[in-house]
């Protein structure tokens, strides 16, 4: 028997019993649905990097869980790491091969509006999306990152995306990486059970992208563009875009266009859009 305080005791930590892997199957996995296999895992590297090399291997809709990660990544290859079983640490695989390329832009905005609109509907969290990547919950009257989301070309023919989304669910305030860090637990969320809240999430994102995906990924069509357009905390602020190169913009952003981009009204009157970049969000101008 392992000792009840042994770090590699699954029971160890009460508050933050592991996933049931078998029940989220029974759940998840269903004849016609998106969701084709479901693992969790201990821990891992990175569930994005794992995932990625089985990418052609495995059929759409392949959803890989961690417990813990050690070598999670952000955007711009930054570390993302969290106690064991403290949030959701997972992975999917998309294959959207009859939606036009140019279109999968909008994968990680689709991700960042089921995300919300799953925990919204089970822990009555209300999650804001900063424009590209970032899940925000309010703790207290602050604004505080709770969650990232990455998208990445996976398989030899880069016919697959692996989006993973990474969420702090449990974490305490002497837990978090920085102070700007926040988790649903500190945001005050209706429960922070894991196991609903993971289903929650993959079932919205299997409704969202299943709407994207029959209008042929098209942004309006799908009303994939107001929904994100209505959950963005970016719209609306003045901000710092700093770009690739060392070149920074400050502007309003007014607007996602089309192609997913972040439009910037500058103070010279330009109305400049920007598709990759840190965005930082500024206080009002005096």
């Amino acid at each position: 028997m392992t000792p009840s305080d042994a770090e590699d005791n699954r029971w160890s930590d009460l508050g933050r019993p592991p996933l049931n892997a078998a029940s989220l199957r029974r759940t998840l996995l269903r004849e016609g649905g998106l969701w084709t296999s479901l693992d969790v895992v201990p821990a891992t590297g990175s569930t994005n990097t794992d995932l990625a090399a089985r990418a052609d291997e495995l059929a759409e809709g392949a959803v890989l869980v961690a417990e813990e990660q050690s070598a999670g990544r952000g955007r711009l290859d930054r570390q993302w790491s969290a106690p064991a079983r403290s949030g959701l640490f997972f992975s999917v695989l998309l294959k959207p091969a009859e939606v036009p390329v140019e279109r999968w832009g909008w994968l990680p905005l689709l991700t960042g509006v089921a995300v919300a609109t799953g925990l919204s509907r089970v822990a009555g969290v209300d999650t804001a999306l900063k424009w590209p990547n970032d899940l925000l919950v309010t703790v207290g009257e602050e604004e505080r990152k709770a969650g990232g989301i990455l998208a990445e070309r996976a398989g030899a023919s880069g016919a697959g995306v692996v989006i993973g989304i990474g969420l702090n669910v449990t974490l305490r305030e002497d837990e978090l990486p920085v102070p700007t860090a926040g988790s649903l637990a500190l945001a005050g969320a209706g429960t922070t059970d894991r196991d609903p809240l993971l289903r929650a999430v993959l079932r919205s994102l299997e409704q969202w992208y299943g709407v994207w995906r029959k209008a042929d990924g098209d942004p309006a069509a799908s009303r994939l563009q107001e929904a994100y357009a209505a959950g963005c905390a970016t719209l609306g602020r003045r901000v710092r875009a700093e770009l690739p190169g060392n070149r920074a913009i400050v502007g309003e952003a007014v607007a996602v266009d089309g192609d997913g981009r972040l439009v910037l009204a500058t103070e010279q009157g330009v109305q400049e859009p920007v598709g990759a970049g840190d965005i930082v969000h500024l206080r009002p101008a005096p």
